[in-house]
């Protein structure tokens, strides 16, 4: 099933207009000790846990979801991994997903892919690792996805441990390389139930031309129908974690607005 992409605009002769599309969700899946939990600001020790990863999965394909984000934390944090877990999770459902944490050769590479991952999410190899970066994304394309994970304008690598150099050079470099999409994770506003970052994605929108998927601080389904509206940009979807696992609100009812069915 493939992913929406924004269309472009389309020239008329009183000037070009935006043709608005839907806005793709993509609930989170985040593994941690095999099991399902949410994070805060990515810090590890903030985990509140939510059960089996396969049950959340399950849940939110029964709910209508079209993407799982699903993340192996314990592999991002190079603390071992969920290699098993997210295998079962990978083959219980029927939808997209959008695999991530602990990507950085092509062995782990090959492995996600292996595991049915209809995309991948590179974070910090895409820093650290540049033109390991430039040789899958030419390989594999629209699977390759490259998350940009921002503190101020700064990216956050190791886990968000540690900087990584300006996000806009990043950005013009992958753009450079072909990179098909990106994720951009507002790491002050993840987990934290606070509305995403806009003015970062407009930001990251405006120098760019690729999709966006946006991640962090999605809290309500006002965020959601603000993210829709900036699909016109360049923003085609939103991951969703912390808002859902506590009951902020219903993804069918995010789907619906999403989709621009539900208003008011």
């Amino acid at each position: 099933m493939p992913s929406r992409l924004p269309e472009r605009p389309v020239s008329l002769s009183s000037g070009s207009v935006w043709r608005v599309n839907a806005l793709t969700l993509l609930p989170a899946v985040d593994v941690a000790g095999g099991q399902a939990v949410q994070l805060v600001q990515g810090v590890a020790g903030t985990e509140k846990t939510f059960g089996d990863p396969v049950a959340a999965a399950r849940r939110w394909q029964d709910a209508g979801a079209e993407w799982i984000h699903l993340v192996d934390l314990d592999a991002a944090f190079r603390r071992g991994t969920n290699t098993e877990v997210i295998n079962d999770v990978a083959s219980s459902v029927g939808i997209n997903i959008e695999l991530s944490g602990g990507i950085r050769d092509d062995e782990s590479l090959e492995r996600a892919l292996a595991a049915g991952a209809t995309r991948v999410n590179i974070g910090t190899a895409a820093l650290e690792d540049p033109k390991w970066c430039e040789k899958i994304i030419a390989e594999h394309g629209d699977r390759i996805a490259i998350g940009l994970d921002v503190k101020g304008d700064k990216l956050a690598a190791r886990g968000w441990t540690r900087e990584g150099g300006n996000v806009f050079e990043t950005l013009e470099r992958l753009d450079a390389a072909g990179c098909a999409r990106y994720v951009v994770t507002d790491v002050a506003s993840d987990g934290m139930l606070t509305g995403p970052n806009y003015e970062l994605l407009g930001a990251i929108c405006a120098r760019t031309e690729r999709p966006v998927v946006a991640s962090g601080g999605v809290s309500s389904l006002e965020d959601i129908r603000r993210l829709r509206g900036l699909v016109p940009i360049g923003i085609e979807g939103a991951i969703i974690g912390t808002a859902l696992y506590v009951g902020k609100f219903e993804l069918t009812e995010a789907l619906e607005v999403a989709q621009g069915e539900l208003h008011g």
